[in-house]
């Protein structure tokens, strides 16, 4: 179950980050100022991105469907990605933190975005994994 999530997580951080390239799927960007300005966008009308904010999705979901191969590897991903994201979605709540410095933007949709894959990410990495070892023995 963790090696599907690792997987499905995987191809979605992948295609969300490669959807972020081409701009048939970004509106205007509104928001604070970014040092990055490359693909900078709202993608689908709603999330807003930039060149790194795509490069972090498309590198988390090469991470995913490479830890996906195993189950340790898996939970590891899982464990890591709820950590990583819960502080995403904390940093995009604060004023000075909410674009990383000027580099990507995590305000707006992407806090609640963020918050709900942390959720979804710590079920995984620690709820689902003790559940699995209940059933072996």
């Amino acid at each position: 179950m963790v090696r599907t999530f690792a997987r499905a997580a995987g191809i979605i951080y992948l295609l969300v980050g490669l959807l972020g390239f081409i701009p048939t799927f970004l509106s205007p960007y509104a928001g604070p100022d970014l040092a990055v300005d490359s693909m900078q966008g709202r993608l689908l009308g709603l999330f807003p991105v930039n060149l790194m904010h795509n490069l972090v999705h498309i590198a988390i979901g090469l991470w995913g469907l490479s830890a996906a191969r195993s189950l340790g590897a898996s939970v590891g991903f899982a464990r890591g990605l709820a950590v990583l994201y819960t502080l995403l979605a904390i940093m995009g709540l604060i004023p000075g933190l909410k674009t990383m410095f000027g580099l990507a933007p995590l305000h707006g949709n992407d806090v609640w975005l963020h918050a709900a894959t942390a959720l979804v990410a710590a079920y995984f990495g620690w709820g689902a994994t003790r559940d699995t070892a209940v059933t072996r023995t």
